[in-house]
Formats: C-alpha cells, structure tokens, sequence
C-alpha cells in the first residue's frame, strides 16, 4: 500500500510499544530491509481510438465530484501471467476512489470490458441520479453494448478529447496502485486463478488500504457513508 500509509497505519502499534521513529527513518528502514514498491514500465497498449463509432465530449474536466455515485472513471490495464497476458477492466468511483466495478478476461473485446460495467450498475442504488461515466474513446468504451448500458441506467458518458493521459488521470493512477502494490507480488497460471488473485487483491484495495486524498480513510468506508473529507483532493481535470 505505500510506505506513507503504512507509517500511518502503524502509529497506534508504534505508541503502544514506545516505538519513536519519524517518517523518514521509517522509509530508510523499509529501505534497508528491501521493502520499497518498485515501479515496473508499461509495455502494452490496451486503447485503440481509431474506429467509426460515435466519441462523446469530456463532461467532467474542472469538475470535482461531490458525492459518492456522482463521478465514475474507467479504464482497462493489463497484467502479465504465467500464460500470458491478460486483461483488467476497473470502474471506480471518483469521490471515495472505491473500485466499484472490475472484470479480467484474455481479450479486449468490448464483451469483456462491458462486464465490469454491469457490476457496478448491479450495485448502484435506483436513487442515485445524475451518475457521470468518463472513459477515453477506447473501442470498448464507444461499442453500442457498452453505450447502451449506460443509457438504460441514465448514465451520462463523458470522454477524454485528445488522448492526454491526464485526461483519465485518476483511473490511471488506480491501475498503478493495483499492480505496482499489489498484483506484481502475485502470479496466476491461468485465467481462473487470476481471477480469483483479483478478487483478493481489490477487496485489499477497497477495505484495507487507506487513501491519502481520503485522509487516510479506506475506500469502502468513504463510498458507504458518504464522508466529505477534509483537505481531500478531487480534482479530476489536468492539474
């Protein structure tokens, strides 16, 4: 989860036993003990733009989500097995940055990616109105089964307009958080196994590992009860 939540996480045991270390030794002795996340470079592409179906503007740049079910962002990563690869789509809430939808498969297809979707939207209570869904303008994101879902529920779509990851910013960093925290300390020798790892891994995500744009509150609690954090970032346009 990151040494800076750890630290955190870990101050009533470090009172409880009189343990006096600061934040920087703390990192040093993470460090010492070789338990430093380190980051791995993206090699594959999962986005392909250049397709006939109808792109849709950006609705949520220089707008911060207010509520839980008011911002979704999305997007599709990739993980490296032992058979190969495969392919993780998420949905996650923009206020309380709980995963709220997620499907791994080994193809791109829109199918697959659109099972993610009817995830969260089997979840999404029937109050929740003026729900947006943000995306880049990936074939899977523009197909006419994953459009129409979004309709049915009256979800408003919104995309990014110019292929700047910053469009995206915070579904891309949630893809970081998955693999460079967690699922590069796994391995899955087939697709059903991945799936299982992936389960583990998000309930991990959502309930056990504190946000600091949350103020150190896990995602599932923010997303349940609603809190409105103090000093939380929410932005989701480029900064």
């Amino acid at each position: 989860m990151g040494g800076r939540k750890l630290f955190e996480i870990l101050q009533p045991f470090l009172l409880e036993h009189k343990i006096k270390i600061g934040r920087d030794g703390f990192f040093d002795l993470l460090q010492a003990s070789d338990l430093l996340v380190r980051r791995k470079k993206r090699k594959v592409y999962t986005t392909q733009s250049y397709h006939w179906f109808k792109k849709y503007p950006n609705k949520v740049k220089g707008v911060l989500p207010e509520r839980p079910n008011h911002i979704w962002v999305s997007d599709i990563t990739y993980w490296k097995i032992n058979c190969g690869h495969v392919y993780i789509s998420l949905i996650t809430d923009a206020f309380s940055r709980k995963i709220v939808g997620y499907h791994v498969a080994d193809t791109l297809e829109a199918v697959e990616t659109a099972q993610a979707l009817k995830e969260a939207l089997n979840d999404l209570p029937k109050t929740v109105k003026e729900l947006i869904h943000h995306s880049d303008r990936g074939i899977q994101y523009c197909s006419a089964e994953y459009v129409n879902l979004l309709h049915a529920r009256g979800v408003e779509i919104s995309m990014t307009e110019n292929g700047d990851p910053y469009e995206n910013a915070l579904a891309e960093r949630v893809n970081g958080i998955l693999k460079e925290e967690y699922l590069y300390d796994y391995t899955a020798d087939n697709l059903e196994q991945a799936r299982s790892v992936l389960d583990f891994v998000i309930g991990l995500y959502n309930k056990e590992r504190p946000h600091l744009s949350c103020s150190y509150k896990t995602p599932e609690l923010v997303h349940k009860n609603g809190h409105e954090v103090k000093g939380a970032k929410r932005v989701v346009k480029r900064h």
